[in-house]
């Protein structure tokens, strides 16, 4: 073996991911120019920009009025604050590194994890369950935001530059409560400040009297199923609280081998419920004040709870509502009960033979007037918004079309409008493009806000009547645009990207492509990418990186001058990322795909791809295929090699949720169903370990909270008493997505070079 050729390629890794222009002395900006161009609005009707030139940069005024452009001289700039707060301004730095916020729920309701965007705006990422703790990957800088069940914001921060523990508690729940209780006094004609307050002492709730009284109002509370989560009627005269039985306890223990204040080791235990575990079940009840008279909710509405969220009173003061989302996720109702009547009803309810994706596709706008609200369906095959009657059930559509709804920016009740993100409404675009409209409410008509071919996103005025479009594809720089919010109307082109000079020091645009999945119909989407020195003459093995996750859609769609998929092409490779069936945000029966059937991970329609881009570009060998991944995409890598090892010969598994019986429960349970059946099994890489084929490294870090490692060292056992050969790297001290260190990512690439790419060297040496 040449030794110095691992070296030599990972010298010249390091040299081209520092700074590939290090000789020239180009800085970032001078690689590519326009990339950014810091938008700042002076005022509703003037927009200032940078503009880059090779000679250098200049900053620019626009009005949004007649489009004029005026030069701004060096020390005139305005002083002008950006849309955004200043704690998410703060959080445009993206430079800041990878952090893990461990976000533990005391609260007896779900909460959500909300990544906020450049321009403010809210991305779901994760919904906590009560008593669990999620861990989250994100950046130093980054701004977040988590809200309560009713949508509600709790609490904001920006992402420290190191790992960090946040825990929502009733300390937070009770701030959160005086907010909304101040905001409603606010909104209310007349002043509240005598009303009964209601809270919980051990375990039962109280209530207090304006007069300073204080009686109980109920005696059925204990440690194992306590009162809690209460929320007032807009009046006062009732309360809905929840009395919900804890979940069974499930430590997972792992050992910190070197913690910082002790030589001895110790033991780390963390509460991980796991699918099939029981969960915590609440039971809603409305109380009235004045009476002290208890109504249960009609448990044959709502049997075998994963959650019960989302509540909100009519304004009428009389009826609560909630959403139930059962146990399974193929059932959720939106429930009313009648504070007066004391009767509940299903105001809505939404089934399906697969799953309800709760976690990427849950929208719920109750109207002001509390009789409609706009909901979240696929029904129709595609993911799309409705207008629910509440009193009726009649449901109409707002948006229809072969095409999806990614997510609600705005309700604007006022203007009878919405404003939107969707995928796919061009059919010569790539589907995962992100395009922007606003919808009327009531005629459904669509408004373009959004045209070009690329993924895009927006950041508006104050007034809101005028956004900035910045758009992009993988192999196009970001284009720069003022448009109109009334029509969607083009008012000018601020600048346009150039990457010739990165291109001038070796950098190669990513190949997108398209060919067919499994079916022989459906659009397969994916990306090629080259390595530095691409020579078409040559023959360079393939390496697939691998994340088949049903939460979403992994390969990249905006412009980047860098990945970590380069790094490793420019070992000698050619890298690609496919976006297979059972991947989110295409249609109903594209994802269904991934139905009870994990194990699957889009292999058929991978394969299929890679052939097909094989067949017109023969330096793609397909003779020497490698794979890698991490959490999901780590057991995606290691079943290619126990389910395909007749077309994959090398795999890097990191930190794979390698049975999903052995992974955190919300996500298992979604696409993986509940109760637990013999699917699980049938799909575990454990139980199939003997079935290795290939070259398998696999890597693990010894403190994962977010996937139990035992996971992966149950398939180290499996493998071991199979008798077969593989590497297993162990970074005790390191969390979820190990191989993403330095070592880990390292060893790696050192692994893939040494099993996959000589190999291929000396093949072509020899053919020479």
């Amino acid at each position: 073996m040449n030794i110095l050729g691992p070296l030599w390629g990972l010298l010249s890794i390091l040299c081209w991911s520092t700074n590939v222009f290090a000789v020239t002395g180009l800085t970032e900006a001078e690689q590519v120019l326009n990339a950014r161009i810091s938008p700042t609005w002076i005022d509703d009707e003037t927009l200032e920009f940078r503009r880059a030139s090779p000679d250098g940069a200049e900053r620019f005024e626009i009005s949004v009025l007649d489009g004029r452009v005026r030069s701004v001289e060096p020390g005139n700039r305005a002083s002008a604050g950006r849309l955004e707060p200043e704690w998410v301004r703060r959080s445009r730095d993206r430079d800041g590194g990878r952090v893990d916020l461990r976000v533990t729920n005391d609260l007896n309701d779900s909460v959500a994890l909300v990544w906020l965007d450049r321009a403010g705006t809210r991305q779901p990422y994760h919904t906590v369950a009560p008593g669990t703790t999620y861990t989250q990957s994100t950046f130093a800088g980054h701004a977040w935001s988590i809200l309560d069940a009713s949508g509600d914001e709790i609490a904001r921060f920006v992402a420290p530059a190191r790992d960090a523990e946040i825990t929502i508690d009733a300390k937070t729940s009770a701030m959160w409560d005086s907010l909304v209780s101040s905001r409603r006094r606010g909104r209310d004609a007349t002043p509240t400040d005598r009303r009964p307050v209601v809270s919980v002492r051990e375990h039962d709730l109280w209530v207090e009297g304006g007069d300073g009284s204080k009686r109980r109002l109920t005696d059925d509370g204990t440690a194992a199923s306590s009162w809690g989560r209460i929320v007032p009627s807009p009046d006062g005269r009732f309360v809905l609280a929840m009395k919900t039985d804890a979940p069974e306890s499930h430590p997972v223990h792992m050992v910190e081998v070197d913690p910082a204040d002790s030589v001895e080791p110790r033991l780390k235990t963390i509460q991980y419920l796991k699918p099939g575990d029981r969960i915590a079940h609440p039971h809603p009840a409305v109380f009235d004040l004045a009476s002290g008279r208890r109504i249960d909710l009609d448990p044959g509405l709502a049997p075998d709870p994963w959650s019960i969220d989302r509540v909100s009173w009519h304004p009428d003061g009389d009826r609560v509502r909630f959403l139930y989302n059962r146990r399974g996720h193929q059932l959720l109702r939106l429930i009313e009960i009648d504070a007066v009547t004391g009767a509940s009803r299903v105001l809505l309810e939404e089934t399906s033979p697969t799953f309800i994706d709760y976690a990427g596709k849950l929208f719920l706008h109750v109207m002001d007037d509390g009789d409609r609200a706009i909901w979240m369906s696929e029904r129709s095959g595609w993911n799309h918004l409705e207008m629910i009657d509440l009193e009726s059930g009649s449901r109409r559509p707002i948006t229809s079309g072969p095409w999806v709804v990614r997510a609600v920016d705005e309700v604007d009740e006022e203007a009878g409008t919405i404003r939107i993100r969707i995928l796919g409404i061009d059919p010569a675009q790539d589907p995962y493009h992100v395009h922007h409209a606003i919808v009327d409410l009531d005629s459904g008509r669509l408004t373009r806000l959004t045209e070009g071919d690329g993924t895009h996103t927006l950041e508006f005025s104050p007034d809101g009547r005028h956004y900035v479009d910045r758009w992009s594809r993988v192999d196009l720089p970001p284009v720069h645009e003022l448009r109109r919010t009334s029509d969607g109307g083009l008012i000018a082109e601020l600048a346009r990207a150039d990457a010739s000079r990165l291109e001038e020091g070796g950098w190669t645009r990513p190949i997108r492509f398209v060919a067919k999945a499994r079916d022989g119909e459906t659009d397969i989407w994916g990306v090629i990418v080259l390595p530095r020195g691409f020579d078409a003459s040559k023959s360079y093995p393939v390496i697939e990186h691998i994340y088949a996750g049903p939460h979403g859609h992994f390969v990249p769609k905006a412009w980047a001058r860098h990945w970590r998929m380069r790094e490793i092409a420019d070992l000698g490779a050619v890298v690609v990322q496919i976006d297979g069936m059972g991947t989110n945000w295409r249609s109903k029966a594209f994802h269904d795909v991934a139905w009870r059937n994990l194990g699957d991970s889009g292999f058929p329609d991978r394969i299929a791809w890679m052939r097909a881009a094989a067949d017109d570009r023969p330096w793609m060998d397909l003779d020497r295929v490698g794979i890698y991944g991490g959490s999901a995409g780590g057991q995606s890598a290691l079943r290619a090699l126990l389910a395909h090892g007749d077309f994959y010969d090398v795999a890097v598994a990191d930190c794979g949720c390698h049975d999903n019986r052995m992974d955190k429960i919300w996500w298992n349970e979604l696409w993986m169903g509940w109760p637990i059946g013999p699917h699980y099994e049938e799909q575990s890489n454990v139980a199939n370990a003997h079935h290795l084929e290939g070259e398998l490294m696999l890597v693990l870090g010894g403190l994962d909270t977010n996937v139990d490692p035992a996971s992966t060292l149950q398939v180290v056992d499996a493998l071991v008493k199979a008798d077969k050969d593989f590497e297993f790297v162990l970074l005790p001290s390191a969390g979820h997505g190990a191989a993403e260190s330095p070592y880990g990512h390292r060893r790696r690439m050192e692994f893939l070079e040494r099993k996959l790419i000589e190999p291929a060297h000396d093949r072509s040496t020899r053919r020479d």
